[in-house]
């Protein structure tokens, strides 16, 4: 049965070992650096139970009669896509800002495993016994559920052996109960999440003595052996006055090491198959990618918003080179929207039965929304002006001699001085802050570096028809039949 948002946090309170600041962490839901977006994933759980809210931030399962998350519901329509769409606006909406990695956005790389069970079935049908066992669990039990993908690589000229072999988490002994991990994934919100999807992040499985490497498993964040090591948080460093974004959405990132950490043998979804990791590493993102790029459309309607309120303010939207900058983050914004519901319009129904979004739509429209995000945010701030960077601190516009003088000079019209400083607190943090940069950056390699991302398209974009109409338009091999297109990686028949 989905669960409160204090059923969720009594869930943290098992003895996990968690670091910040060379502080080892008592209870993560009380610690500063944390309680903030703890409670903004609490507040999830709860709009779940809430009248306004439950129906659309869940559903009653069919077979349990029980309320069950939107966000973990396995897509077997388009109506469910829609429908977990709008349960993260609604979310968003209630929290004011933007929360990136809260669960709904990792557990479909858990369905794209479950598209690949032909493949686990090679190596023995207990581990598709496993990945449908988790995947329906996690649609009901609703734990907050992360993606452990992330190595520390060491060297990437050399192969893990030929250095210290735990660079790349690997599998080092079997018991009768499991298998035993070594090694380090980074993971953003590890520390006070449930349960972790760990997998491979090696691109090349050409050598069978990687084996050892290939190994995919769920792994309870608080299991023995298990470390979070953290980065330093953005809360706490300033009013919220000042940081509202900061203080509210810093999304703790983790490196979790695996201290010889036992993984029960359910837990264990494929172990010294290469052909599996290689699978799950060309499809990880199948389903994934649906909820990243949706919060680039959040984020890029902040970035409109932001900059279309300045320009109103100051009065300057009537200047035409405004109003084309403003045109320009409109573009961004409304592409990004258009991939997302054509994706979802255009939708494919993948090799495990569920309804995935059109693969060829949402990987363009993710390097879309990446590359052009560094771009977008620095027009926004061109937009902004000057005073983006020497807007005084709420402080000060309370101090009773500078406060005045602030007020006087930063007013416009009828817009107080103190919806000024507002806007410019919220735009400052959402461009130029620290939490601002480390989320630019983020979202430059969460899945994956941009590289990688144009290397998706390629793999799942059917050339065959364009080439085909330039064979014959221009009469090309004159009227034979061009060769086969290779099939695009875990495609289905459109592909």
């Amino acid at each position: 049965m989905i669960r409160t948002g204090d059923e969720y946090r009594e869930s943290l309170r098992d003895g996990r070992q968690v670091w910040v600041e060379g502080e080892k962490v008592e209870d993560v839901t009380t610690h500063p650096a944390f309680k903030p977006i703890v409670d903004a994933r609490a507040r999830i759980y709860d709009l779940a139970h809430e009248e306004p809210t439950q129906d659309v931030m869940s559903y009653v399962d069919s077979e349990t009669g029980e309320r069950c998350p939107i966000g973990a519901k396995l897509p077997l329509t388009k109506a469910d896509w829609y429908a977990k769409r709008t349960a993260v606006d609604t979310v968003f909406d209630d929290l004011g800002g933007i929360v990136t990695r809260v669960g709904d956005e990792t557990v479909g790389e858990m369905w794209s495993l479950y598209d690949g069970q032909d493949v686990l079935n090679e190596i023995s049908p207990a581990y598709s016994e496993h990945i449908r066992h988790h995947v329906f669990h996690a649609a009901r039990a609703d734990p907050f559920h992360v993606s452990g993908n992330t190595d520390p690589k060491g060297d990437r000229t050399k192969r893990p052996q030929d250095q210290d072999p735990d660079v790349l988490l690997h599998a080092v002994a079997e018991t009768d109960r499991g298998i035993v991990v070594r090694g380090a994934k980074f993971e953003t919100a590890a520390a006070y999440a449930n349960q972790a999807f760990v997998k491979p992040t090696i691109g090349d499985w050409g050598n069978d003595e990687l084996s050892d490497y290939a190994v995919g498993f769920l792994a309870d964040m608080a299991a023995p052996g298990i470390k979070h090591i953290c980065r330093a948080p953005f809360a706490g460093r300033g009013s919220d006055a000042d940081y509202p974004l900061s203080n509210r959405f810093d999304e703790v990132d983790t490196m979790i090491v695996f201290d010889d950490v036992e993984i029960p043998w359910e837990n264990v979804f494929f172990y010294q198959h290469t052909r599996a990791a290689a699978f799950i590493r060309a499809t990880l993102h199948r389903y994934s990618m649906f909820p990243f790029v949706q919060r680039h459309l959040r984020f890029a309607d902040l970035l409109v918003g932001v900059a279309y309120t300045n320009a109103a303010q100051t009065g300057v939207k009537m200047h035409q080179s405004v109003r084309e900058k403003l045109a320009q983050l409109v573009c961004y914004r409304e592409s990004i929207h258009a991939h997302l519901t054509a994706s979802i319009e255009l939708a494919e129904v993948s090799p495990g039965g569920l309804l995935m979004p059109n693969q060829s739509l949402l990987y363009t429209g993710r390097v879309l929304a990446g590359t052009q995000l560094p771009a977008m945010m620095h027009l926004t701030r061109d937009l902004c002006g000057g005073q983006l960077c020497v807007t005084p601190d709420a402080a000060t516009f309370a101090d009773p001699e500078a406060g005045p003088w602030l007020r006087k000079y930063l007013a416009i019209g009828e817009i107080d001085s103190e919806d000024r400083r507002r806007l410019f607190a919220f735009a400052r943090d959402l461009l130029n802050s620290d939490y601002a940069g480390h989320r630019l950056t983020f979202q430059l390699f969460a899945q994956s570096p941009s590289f990688a991302h144009l290397l998706a398209v390629y793999n799942n974009y059917d050339f065959a028809g364009p080439a085909d109409l330039v064979r014959r338009y221009a009469g090309l091999d004159h009227g034979s039949e061009p060769p086969t297109a290779a099939q695009p990686v875990g495609s289905t028949a459109r592909s």
